[in-house]
Parts: C-alpha cells; structure tokens; sequence
C-alpha cells in the first residue's frame, strides 16, 4: 500500500487549522452526553481529565475568549498533526528495515 504523499498531509494540516479558526462559530450548548447528564441530574459525577493541557479549550492568560479558542485549537492541531506525523515517520523506517532483512 502506498503511503499517502506529503500534498496530503498538508492538506489535511491546513483543513484542520481552518477549522481551528472557526472553531468560536461551534455551538455554546452542550453536546448530547453532556446535555443528557445534566437533564438526567449526574453531571456533577463526572470526573475531570487526569490532565489538563489546554482546560476547556481556552489558551490561558489570553483574554479574549474567541482568540484563546482559536490559539487552543490551533495549538492542539499542530500537537496532534506532529505526534501524528512522528508516529507515520517511525512505521515507515521500521517497514523499510524489516524489508531490508
């Protein structure tokens, strides 16, 4: 199988950083499970992430809500886009030196 070419990747990079920045358009409500666990009355039950890198995608020290959401998804992209990338890096030179032996 042929590994997807870099016009790809970037693409892809660059439709998920438009996103991003359109991320202060989404809906302020809750989504459904949310939403279900409020009507339902066990929302206070629910237990927070064992960690917070960017808390309820808002950038911290910015104050200007719709600018820290965007720098949080943005920031968040890149971070996901890199591991990512690394990751396909990693597979493609272990897939070449097993083909090697």
């Amino acid at each position: 199988m042929k590994a997807p070419s870099r016009r790809i990747w970037i693409a892809g990079l660059c439709l998920a950083l438009i996103v991003a920045l359109l991320s202060p358009l989404a809906s302020p409500h809750p989504d459904g499970l949310e939403r279900v666990a409020e009507d339902q009355g066990f929302i206070q039950r629910a237990l927070d992430a064992p960690y917070h890198l960017i808390a309820d995608y808002v950038f911290p020290g910015i104050s200007n809500e719709a600018a820290a959401t965007i720098l949080a998804g943005i920031v968040g992209t890149l971070l996901v886009f890199g591991i990512t990338w690394g990751l396909a890096a990693a597979l493609r030179r272990r897939e070449g030196a097993q083909k090697r032996v």
